[in-house]
């Protein structure tokens, strides 16, 4: 995975939109799988096009609009699963952040996920008193993403990912212990574990996160 292990960062900072320009920038590759990050400049959009597999554009800044034969908008925070084997493409009227994960055929979504509405990550998955939620969206033999919310004072103890993961901070923040140093992590923020980095979550507030795990 193309990131740097151990620290947070802002993948909207890091990837600002360059005016009337498109940038894609490839992250991550596996089986049918793919992350990308990109950045739309005020006005520019991805021309819409055919896929046999779903993709989910999570939005880190700005608004992304899904044309096509389904049509949808998402602001920041919001992400939407396109449909398949239909037109689709992505619009932005102002400069624009957008992360896109390509789901190979076969995934299995979780069926709170309707392909082609937009939703809120954070706002799939509920806090419970002095608990952790977990919610699988997708997964398959290639990669898993799901989503956490952590209640105060919740927290995971050191462990090590079978892959390279990013986390995705959506609300609050926590502070990850990496390979025996701590993170503060906040909303908007990314971190990345390497595959076999020994690491540990502590809710210093009530947190919520989104959990991509690499399987391949």
């Amino acid at each position: 995975m193309n990131e740097t292990a151990g620290h947070a960062f802002d993948i909207a900072a890091d990837n600002p939109p360059v005016p009337g320009c498109t940038v894609s920038h490839p992250v991550w590759e596996a089986g049918g799988n793919g992350l990308s990050y990109f950045s739309l400049g005020a006005g520019t959009d991805i021309s819409a096009e055919l896929y046999s597999y779903h993709r989910l554009e999570f939005v880190v800044a700005g608004e992304a609009q899904v044309t096509g034969a389904a049509p949808a908008v998402a602001g920041a925070g919001q992400a939407v699963v396109t449909p398949t084997d239909v037109p689709v493409g992505v619009r932005a009227e102002k400069d624009t952040v957008y992360v896109e994960l390509s789901l190979e055929k076969g995934t299995a979504m979780n069926s709170v996920i309707k392909p082609g509405e937009a939703f809120t990550l954070k706002d799939l998955i509920p806090y419970q008193d002095g608990r952790i939620v977990n919610m699988d969206l997708a997964h398959n033999d290639s990669m898993k993403f799901v989503l956490m919310s952590f209640d105060a004072g919740t927290g995971l103890s050191e462990h090590a990912a079978p892959g390279d993961a990013l986390v995705f901070a959506l609300d609050g923040e926590a502070t990850i212990t990496y390979e025996g140093v701590e993170n503060l992590v906040r909303a908007g923020q990314t971190f990345k574990f390497d595959a076999g980095g020994r690491h540990a979550v502590r809710a210093d507030k009530r947190f919520k996160m989104a959990l991509l795990v690499t399987l391949a």
